[in-house]
């Protein structure tokens, strides 16, 4: 009887202690951050109309149909490039892409930035790995989620281009519409993390290729790490060399911070460095921004301050973007056209070499493979650099041209000099005049204080790379 009495009061406090500790669990309620820093930043409270870019849009699109489509169209650069232009890519917002190793956080910064914690909007996040899809925020009057083949199908869309990654991926690609003021102005790209154990294959998709084609299209990029995933592998480096050109866009991002002490920060700080020094090959170091990109308070006894100050100051870039996004566009149509004049100049001149070399007795296949295995030796680069005001930097890989001729005969192109009309004009001059006065003209009316008139190849060169308009210095 007495051990009866005895195992009933041990099970009785048990199970008071039980409810105490729940209890306690219910009165230490998880601190939320506040967001009022992100809304201002942002500007989202503002209730001024967005700026209307319609008649610059429209413009913008003319001068690409009218004088930089019919060369890129002739010469075939979309063969070389693999990079088409659309409608829905010249009207579509400025992207902001997010990449890194898996459950780093990408998606609860996503959560984080748009305030979708709890809420039926918010993307599912955990420890392992969570996003196995390419998924895309997009704004829309309502929730509503997009499959990746009606994303394809919509030519009024930027996507439709993703749809020669075959069916599989298409599979994988997702599109979210969400009622969020931000999305107004910005679409965010969220991507499955990096996993270095398993092969490119396995994803069922050319996954390097789908990130080079997002890559070339973002305005910002976010690469995301954790104290836990420094670790640099085979596709992380991949990664890396796709990102090559696009330093000025790229945001290292160290998340998680609040979960060391201040030494170990700093030790997990130059590991990061440590290992992405053999992949960025810029003589100034990259941009780290260290803090902890989720809703929940910082916890105690860390660098609140310092990790405040380092969101604000990545909120401040991604808002320069947002507001720079007309002048971006235009810069990017415009070294869109820099390229395909360099190529048309380039297949131009191997076809008048190709020519010259021809004889009635000649074998025209042997011809041109020896110009196109050394293109050196019949000077193809060194005519074009002398002649044409062509920055050699903005020169293509010889390499390249092998494939692409193995693919396109030289016999089925035409010399520059043969692409003209009475009527249209020569569309080599059509191109220049887009590059040198009719895109910066139209920069100069959204207020840049440019005078288009005084641009030309003497002065500044056809080939110049635009330069980059947000990026801080």
């Amino acid at each position: 009887m007495r051990v009866r009495v005895l195992l009933c009061c041990l099970a009785a406090s048990l199970l008071l202690s039980g409810q105490a500790e729940e209890t306690e669990d219910v009165n230490e309620e998880v601190l939320m951050r506040d967001r009022s820093h992100i809304e201002k930043t942002l500007m989202l409270n503002e209730d001024k109309p967005s700026d209307d870019y319609s008649v610059v849009m429209q413009r913008l699109r003319k001068i690409y149909h009218a004088s930089i489509k019919p060369l890129e169209q002739s010469y075939k650069y979309n063969e070389l490039r693999q990079h088409e232009i659309t409608d829905g890519e010249i009207t579509s917002k400025p992207m902001v892409l997010f990449l890194g190793p898996w459950s780093v956080g990408k998606s609860t910064m996503i959560n984080y930035l748009l305030g979708l914690e709890d809420t039926r909007y918010q993307l599912y996040t955990g420890a392992e790995p969570t996003t196995s899809e390419f998924t895309v925020l997009m704004h829309g009057p309502k929730l509503k989620t997009i499959e990746g083949i009606v994303m394809a199908a919509d030519s009024a869309r930027s996507f439709s281009p993703l749809e020669k990654f075959g069916q599989n991926f298409l599979e994988k690609l997702i599109g979210i519409e969400v009622p969020h003021k931000l999305l107004e102005r910005v679409t965010f790209v969220d991507t499955p993390g990096i996993i270095e154990n398993r092969k490119q294959q396995e994803r069922g998709y050319p996954f390097n290729d789908v990130c080079q084609w997002f890559i070339d299209r973002a305005d910002l990029i976010f690469v995301v790490f954790d104290p836990t995933k420094l670790d640099v592998g085979l596709e992380l480096e991949m990664l890396f060399r796709q990102l090559k050109g696009r330093e000025s866009q790229i945001r290292i991002i160290l998340n998680k911070a609040d979960s060391l002490a201040t030494q170990m920060l700093m030790r997990v700080y130059g590991a990061l460095f440590w290992s992405l020094a053999p992949l960025i090959n810029v003589t100034e170091p990259p941009r780290v921004y260290v803090s902890s990109f989720w809703p929940e308070d910082y916890k105690p006894d860390t660098h609140r301050e310092l990790f405040l100050k380092e969101e604000i100051s990545l909120l401040e870039d991604l808002n320069q973007v947002i507001e720079n996004r007309m002048e971006n566009k235009i810069a990017f149509i415009r070294q869109h056209a820099i390229r395909v004049r360099i190529h048309a100049l380039l297949v131009d001149r191997y076809l008048q070499t190709y020519k010259d070399k021809m004889t009635f007795f000649s074998d025209g296949e042997l011809v041109f493979k020896d110009i196109v295995e050394d293109p050196d030796k019949f000077y193809i680069f060194k005519t074009i650099l002398a002649k044409t005001n062509v920055s050699k930097f903005d020169l293509p890989n010889r390499e390249a041209y092998k494939d692409f001729f193995g693919i396109n005969p030289i016999s089925s192109f035409k010399l520059l000099s043969q692409q003209c009309s009475y009527m249209g004009g020569c569309f080599l001059e059509k191109i220049e005049r887009a590059i040198t006065q009719e895109l910066p003209g139209l920069l100069g009316s959204l207020g840049l204080g440019k005078n288009p008139g005084a641009l030309n190849c003497d002065k500044t060169g056809c080939g110049e790379t635009p330069k980059n308009r947000y990026r801080k210095h």
